[in-house]
């Protein structure tokens, strides 16, 4: 036996394994790196956070992937260079962070790494007859791997899109074996550049549970608040929303991109949802001479009115459920109090109620799905209807 194989062996035969899971996501605001420990599997996964921390990207990082980003038309050179670049980078970062918690690369089984995505595009988005859905992660596993001295798992969404899914929404996965209980219903929502949600029926009917992308979520603000205010990422606090005023006729018309009548499961990315699909909206409805305030309350109120849409769909007739929020998205006030407003007998409360801090969760469930990647098997979790094949996903890449 390869000593590789022999280290995975003994890795997934301890009482625990220490997993860091990493999630880079369409906002690019940082690399989110969550040290869990894991026990069991399936159902019986058991995760305790040791520690998370944002390692924020500067403007170099932030440059030259936007270059890139979300865009048909790039230089393929670019692309090139970077995959390597960005594995490297973050390997760069694990190793300050296993420096500030004074561990080793030896303390740590394997390192989950989402990668980070530069294209998303499903079948129902591009409409090419030969072609099926796609997606392209980059940040090397083998250069992450060989940068931390320490085993790596990546590239999780290809086997997904292999059994035949879309490769998103994978939180699904995740939110079944970590979050489902027999005592409440619940969404977990989580509000990204993209949102997205599970639903998780009390009976952990895995026939029942669904994942999907719901549409924008902080995309179009951040996007618009980095064009017009440079240095600034986002709307702090919906300082600049909360002084404008929503455009009807621009709402309405945001609201008519054909996605928003497919039925769920759904995936999408800012390849739609972006500064062009706005400058459109904004010339089909005659509001281009709308102030940067009255734009930002619109998009704000764009983004809530198409997840209370979402949700109500999701639990018609039902009144016994609970959302547990993540991501970016709970720090927009507005946002999230528009949410709250058009939901008044539903409990919102953040995943930090289930024992994982919000901004962690989408790191942790990489971690998971590294996690089951080693020991995982037993339990079959699946629904092929929805969208989820029963699959092992990411690919394994060793230190040396």
């Amino acid at each position: 036996m390869h000593s590789h194989i022999h280290s995975l062996f003994l890795s997934a035969n301890k009482p625990y394994r220490t997993v860091i899971g990493l999630m880079s996501g369409t906002s690019l605001d940082g690399l989110d790196v969550a040290l869990c420990r894991i026990s069991g599997e399936g159902l019986g996964s058991q995760v305790e956070v040791l520690h998370f921390t944002t390692v924020d990207y500067d403007a170099n990082y932030k440059q030259r992937v936007k270059a890139v980003f979300s865009k048909r038309d790039v230089d393929l050179q670019a692309v090139t260079l970077l995959n390597p670049w960005i594995g490297i980078e973050h390997g760069r970062m694990i190793n300050q962070c296993l420096k500030q918690w004074q561990l080793t690369p030896a303390d740590i089984d394997v390192t989950a790494s989402h990668g980070q995505t530069i294209f998303h595009c499903p079948k129902r988005q591009h409409n090419l007859a030969e072609y099926d859905n796609a997606t392209l992660q980059i940040g090397d596993g083998d250069h992450l791997a060989v940068t931390t001295g320490i085993t790596t798992i990546s590239d999780f969404r290809q086997k997904h899109i292999a059994a035949g899914g879309e490769g998103a929404p994978l939180a699904v996965y995740g939110d079944y074996l970590l979050f489902s209980s027999r005592n409440e219903n619940r969404i977990m929502l989580n509000i990204g550049g993209i949102a997205n949600f599970t639903w998780l029926p009390k009976t952990l009917d895995a026939d029942a549970v669904f994942s999907s992308d719901i549409g924008p979520g902080n995309t179009m603000m951040d996007a618009y608040m980095q064009k017009h205010y440079p240095g600034k990422y986002f709307d702090k606090d919906s300082a600049l929303a909360k002084a404008g005023t929503v455009s009807e006729l621009l709402l309405q018309a945001l609201k008519q991109d054909a996605f928003f009548g497919l039925e769920f499961p759904k995936t999408t990315g800012p390849e739609v949802f972006n500064l062009s699909y706005l400058a459109e909206a904004q010339h089909m409805s005659g509001t281009e001479q709308l102030s940067h305030a009255d734009i930002m309350a619109t998009l704000n109120r764009f983004s809530a009115d198409m997840i209370i849409a979402a949700i109500k769909h999701t639990t018609a007739g039902l009144e016994n459920f609970v959302i547990y929020a993540s991501g970016g998205g709970i720090h927009n006030p507005l946002l999230m109090s528009q949410i709250q407003l058009a939901l008044p007998d539903v409990s919102i409360k953040t995943t930090a109620d289930l024992g994982i801090h919000p901004d962690a969760k989408e790191a942790v469930l990489f971690a998971v799905l590294a996690n089951e990647c080693l020991v995982g098997g037993k339990q079959k979790f699946s629904n092929a209807r929805e969208g989820i094949p029963g699959v092992t996903m990411g690919k394994i890449s060793f230190a040396d």
